[in-house]
């Protein structure tokens, strides 16, 4: 496990969730603000067709004719703008940012279980993990000791071939 793994996924994993979200509220206003602008067109499409409804009481052909084409054209504009607005982001950067973002789950995602494979096996077998930190300090202690026992032995031999 290394932390340093871990924290670099996390930061790729942030900034990709930061863009993804920016992309899609970038998206989201544009298509509430052109929906708006439909509704605004739809109305006006049934303005006119009232329009028209008032002019048929009022005259019988030409007014009416204009008023109700206009209010058709005003409804298909809305339409439209509704088909446009309803489509899913595309783009090379959401798919870069889906792609990176999924990268860097699975990194994640392998590191958590090596990290877990340590903790089981540190937990199953703690002296696996626990002789090593143990052994070195022990060795050294152990070297350590037999060399000041030989010092010592070899110091203590000149000392006693002079008082015989």
């Amino acid at each position: 496990m290394n932390s340093e793994n871990v924290v670099k996924n996390l930061r790729a994993l942030w900034r990709t969730d930061r863009i993804i979200a920016d992309i899609r509220m970038r998206h989201m206003l544009v298509g509430l603000g052109l929906r708006a602008f439909a509704a605004l067109i739809a109305g006006f499409g049934l303005l006119m067709l009232e329009l028209s409804a008032y002019f048929a009481l009022v005259q019988i052909w030409s007014a009416i004719s204009a008023a109700a084409i206009l209010g058709v054209v005003n409804f298909v504009i809305a339409a439209v703008l509704f088909v446009i607005t309803g489509r899913p982001p595309a783009g090379r950067e959401l798919e870069l940012a889906n792609e990176i973002h999924g990268s860097a789950v699975d990194a994640l995602q392998i590191e958590a279980r090596a990290m877990q494979s340590q903790f089981t096996g540190m937990v199953h077998h703690p002296l696996n993990s626990a002789l090593p930190l143990i052994l070195v300090p022990l060795i050294t202690i152990i070297v350590k000791s037999l060399k000041k026992s030989k010092a010592a032995a070899a110091s203590a031999a000149p000392a006693a071939a002079e008082t015989n």
